[in-house]
């Protein structure tokens, strides 16, 4: 029991193919909160849906995900680790490597997409709901979900937010990074402007890296194009001021690099925690159309000024390169399965187009202006496409706003779906 909220852990047992609902099985686990003065009232569900991919759920304290409190007010929150997630028969490294074989560990991965995450949330819906709809709540990824679940199950839902994550449904991934490699150099030179030693320090720091094997603790090469991949964080509302504080401590005296900063550069870019999210990233935008085939990796030829000899030095994105799976640890024993799955082309589409356009279950979503992981261009289409959508563009707040406004995007998106503003 946190002494804000009352809390209540569940387990799920779902098959891990659900096509094959007699095959093997997975756990799922939600951890169920409510206002401990309303524990025995009859509040409607509202699921919340997690960033990511391979992002767990957040772990409720008091106050804690900001927008936590305002959602109690009027409901009762099932906070969902995805399939391969946190508690939910996770997929890590150690997992992988258990795999005897890379087209088998492709073939599980391939059952991790949004598709499955609704197909196990219907499952634990009519398990603690009955015939009963629910509400959602997505962010950034879990946004992408919610258009999953629109199209593969409305019915279950009664009304849904989506806080910075309406993904261009007809976009490939090609089409996605085209568009995410300028705002990633937009934000990187505002960096730079907000903090005009960083860039002379980044640059110190990659020519160090070129010019000698340093080595994280864990045993990885720090390499230049790993050390530019902290730019990921740039697009939260604390983005900045925490790659600054970062740099501000990583050199010495002797210009050596610290083993303060080495030791936040391996947290911030050895996706132990989080292997999905590399893993499963491009699949996103696997719709049957053909194979990603890396993409992101690709579409970086096509920006120069991202070159590591160019001065600024420009940091990435939201992108995943097939080096990392050389390069990092944590990603070394999903990285023939990480191929195979970038080269299938026959994906199953996750977002139906036609039943998207009949929609008729309120959809409130904010679109943040200078969002720098989902192209706000592409998410104002799908609101067009999208029946019963009400959109709310704003600068205010970045990606991570559903959070950083203490429950007041919420809120709005509330008031939106309910006629009331």
């Amino acid at each position: 029991m946190n002494p804000a909220y009352a809390t209540t852990d569940h387990f799920f047992t779902v098959p891990l193919d659900h096509s094959l609902p007699a095959g093997p099985t997975i756990r799922v686990f939600a951890r169920e909160v409510v206002d401990p003065a309303r524990t025995g009232e009859q509040l409607p569900w509202l699921l919340y849906l997690q960033g990511g991919p391979g992002g767990k759920a957040p772990r409720p304290s008091a106050g804690s995900p900001g927008w936590l409190p305002q959602a109690l007010k009027t409901h009762r929150v099932l906070l969902l680790d995805q399939r391969g997630t946190g508690r939910s028969t996770p997929v890590t490294a150690r997992t992988a490597s258990r795999f005897d074989s890379p087209a088998r560990l492709a073939a599980h991965l391939s059952c991790f997409r949004a598709d499955a995450i609704v197909a196990d949330a219907e499952l634990i819906r009519r398990q603690l709901c009955g015939d009963a709809p629910w509400e959602t709540l997505g962010q950034s990824y879990g946004g992408f979900i919610t258009l999953t679940y629109l199209s593969r199950a409305p019915e279950g839902l009664r009304a849904c937010y989506v806080t910075g994550g309406l993904p261009g449904f007809t976009a490939t991934a090609d089409d996605v990074y085209a568009r995410t490699y300028p705002r990633v150099r937009d934000r990187v030179l505002d960096l730079y402007a907000r903090y005009p030693d960083d860039a002379p320090r980044l640059r110190r720091i990659a020519d160090l890296l070129a010019a000698h094997d340093v080595r994280l603790p864990g045993g990885d090469r720090l390499t230049v194009r790993r050390l530019r991949t902290l730019g990921l964080a740039l697009g939260m509302g604390d983005g900045f001021e925490r790659i600054h504080w970062l740099l501000d401590e990583s050199l010495d005296e002797d210009g050596r690099l610290t083993d303060t900063f080495l030791h936040q550069v391996e947290a911030l870019t050895g996706f132990t925690d989080n292997p999905l999210f590399a893993v499963m990233q491009e699949t996103l935008y696997g719709q049957g159309t053909g194979p990603t085939d890396w993409a992101a990796s690709r579409a970086l030829a096509g920006f120069p000024e991202f070159a590591e000899d160019a001065d600024p030095l420009l940091l990435t994105g939201e992108m995943i390169y097939p080096w990392m799976f050389e390069e990092i640890k944590g990603l070394r024993p999903f990285a023939d399965a990480a191929d195979l799955l970038a080269r299938r082309g026959d994906w199953t589409p996750l977002y139906d187009p036609h039943r998207l356009a009949a929609n008729d279950v309120p959809l409130a979503a904010v679109v943040y202006h200078d969002d720098m992981y989902v192209d706000a261009g592409l998410s104002l289409r799908t609101a067009r496409a999208v029946g019963s959508a009400r959109v709310w563009v704003t600068n205010e707040w970045e990606h991570d706003g559903v959070t950083a406004s203490g429950g007041r995007v919420l809120a709005r998106l509330m008031d939106l779906a309910a006629g009331r503003a």
